[in-house]
């Protein structure tokens, strides 16, 4: 199976939800990915590959999915994971980035 097969077949396990949650937007639902062993267990497989022999020392993932994801991935990579979140959600140590969306 190729890895653009691969993917097809993940992204077929994510739902979209229409409008969500404002007119215009299609809401990427990966809670239908994440709910099959089989399909979790894939998708964490081939970003596993796709990281390739690169040496990872740590994996940033933004919230709230991407920690679900991101803190597995660094787990199969034997690497360390931070969390990237919203202002004021992290008591301790931090650096900031200010960017303007699409």
């Amino acid at each position: 199976m190729t890895t653009q097969t691969q993917v097809e077949a993940l992204k077929a396990a994510i739902r979209d939800v229409p409008d969500f949650p404002k007119p215009g937007i299609v809401f990427k639902d990966i809670t239908t990915l994440l709910r099959d062993a089989t399909h979790f267990r894939r998708a964490l497989d081939l970003m596993t590959v796709l990281c390739g022999d690169l040496p990872v020392d740590q994996v940033v993932a933004i919230e709230s999915r991407g920690f679900i994801l991101g803190g597995a991935l660094a787990d199969r990579l034997g690497a360390g994971f931070v969390p990237v979140r919203k202002p004021g959600k992290l008591p301790f140590d931090r650096h900031s980035f200010r960017y303007d969306l699409e």
